[in-house]
């Protein structure tokens, strides 16, 4: 019966999320479902294993969740991101637009600004170019999230998203985690995607279809419930907060814009590879810090320092461009709250389910994967985030139920831990972009498109390429170790 409540209980995870119910009450409620089928005590479950974990999470990654937010928010306000949209719309211009949205969604999300930020900053500049180019409107979502859902979140070295970040506690690893690999599988997702990309605007062409008349979705996208209750549950930013504060009259100049963006990348490596490691941590080991070791903290202590780096920069750089300084920090500290609280919620839940004794079996099953561990740790972290339809949420629940494990199999057959953190990373970026995926949902409503229109090349560019790059990641890495 345990087994049986597993079942029953992520089945009602994903049919009710995928109405729009809301994680915080369907997370602990579903556990709930779970251990009265396998007879555990239910509260107990509920305060003690649900909440302890979501607690644990929130202590650990709610620094990145805040500063990531309020970091998006500072830019979108103070229009650095309008003005790097802007920038390689010009330079790349109509002819090129859809490598041109790509790079501009790259760019912006490598540099820490939030996912949903770049979403509603990208969407009007991919419609005017896709207008101009009489490129179909079907394709923008599909090549806004090649440029700011694939490589730039799971692959690229360093890079400050907060799925990157969710696997260094667990493996004792730094975001430049398996550099080499990382931009290998970066370079066949951005490869892939642009051809498909390219593919289907020449077949567009071909047969005579135009831009279509697909229009960007009024301001309502980002207050509809709905949309809010799918995208928290996916990643850091609460959309709700993007028409929050007020925003500059005038871009920066593009070199302004980039500035703090160079200081995220720039910091994160001094803080990963040159500081923290040169520094004494050994207090970290006493009771009174949680008898940790900087191994446990470097990683996020890392991006939170240049998340807060880079703010600080943005502000003192474009303060006259930020009318409403308190207003935009408000909103972004605010907009990092119900992300990290339904994020957390479903960690609880995969805490709940993780101690059920029927989970044995599952555990089991996951790590008699033929392949071995690297192609284990790449399936569970793909089923789970296909089924929570969240790449932060599934990641943490696979690292929290097999995690140690995962660690021990790398301590004792020398597998570098480096090398699952990044196949965990990949792992969680492939079938998180199912239908039900908040960002997928948030995307074609600021698109003024559906599923039905735009669903097919968005499999293939944002699913199938990442797919491809786990694959090669796991066979050169199995073949070579981590680079």
């Amino acid at each position: 019966m345990g087994l049986v409540g597993i079942l029953v209980a992520l089945g009602l995870l994903i049919g009710l999320s995928f109405r729009g119910w809301s994680v915080l009450l369907l997370a602990p409620l579903v556990a709930i479902v779970a251990a009265a089928f396998a007879g555990e005590p239910l509260l107990a479950h509920w305060t003690q294993t649900f909440m302890g974990s979501a607690a644990q999470f929130i202590a650990q990654f709610f620094p990145i969740f805040l500063l990531g937010a309020l970091f998006g928010k500072l830019m979108d306000d103070s229009g650095s991101v309008q003005a790097i949209a802007q920038f390689m719309s010009g330079k790349l211009g109509h002819r090129r637009a859809i490598l041109a949205v790509v790079l501009a969604g790259a760019l912006v999300t490598y540099g820490g600004v939030s996912l949903f930020v770049a979403f509603f900053v990208l969407a009007p500049m991919a419609r005017e170019l896709f207008r101009v180019a009489n490129i179909p409107g079907r394709l923008m979502p599909a090549a806004i999230a090649l440029g700011t859902s694939t490589f730039t979140m799971s692959a690229m070295p360093g890079t400050p998203a907060i799925q990157n970040t969710i696997p260094m506690p667990f493996f004792g690893t730094t975001p430049f985690a398996a550099p080499g690999l990382g931009i290998i599988a970066s370079a066949i997702m951005l490869t892939f995607g642009l051809w498909w990309l390219g593919r289907a605007e020449a077949s567009a062409r071909k047969s005579g279809e135009g831009y279509g008349g697909a229009g960007l979705a009024d301001g309502r996208a980002a207050n509809d419930q709905f949309i809010r209750e799918r995208a928290t549950s996916s990643h850091e930013f609460d959309p709700a907060e993007i028409a929050h504060g007020k925003h500059g009259d005038v871009p920066p100049p593009i070199g302004m814009a980039i500035i703090p963006l160079v200081v995220v990348i720039g910091v994160n490596l001094l803080m990963s590879l040159l500081i923290l490691p040169r520094l004494d941590f050994s207090f970290l080991a006493q009771e009174r810090w949680g008898g940790t070791s900087v191994a446990g903290v470097a990683g996020v202590w890392s991006v939170a320092v240049a998340l807060a780096a880079a703010s600080a920069t943005l502000i003192v750089l474009q303060h006259a461009r930020l009318p409403d300084l308190r207003g935009s920090m408000d909103a972004g500290a605010n907009a990092s709250v119900l992300p990290i609280l339904s994020v957390a919620s479903l960690v609880g839940f995969g805490a709940v389910i993780a101690a059920l004794p029927a989970f044995a079996s599952v555990r089991e099953w996951v790590l008699s994967i033929s392949g071995g561990p690297l192609v284990s740790l790449a399936v569970a972290t793909n089923v789970l985030a296909a089924l929570t339809g969240s790449a932060s949420g599934g990641l943490t629940i696979a690292l929290d139920a097999l995690g140690d494990t995962y660690l021990q199999i790398a301590r004792t057959t020398g597998i570098d831990p480096a090398l699952m953190h990044r196949i965990a990373v990949i792992g969680s970026g492939t079938l998180d972009s199912l239908p039900h995926n908040g960002a997928v949902v948030t995307l074609l409503a600021v698109c003024g498109s559906t599923h039905r229109k735009s669903y097919v090349d968005m499999v293939i560019a944002n699913i199938m390429g990442p797919i491809i790059a786990l694959a090669v990641v796991i066979f050169l890495g199995s073949m070579l170790g981590s680079f």
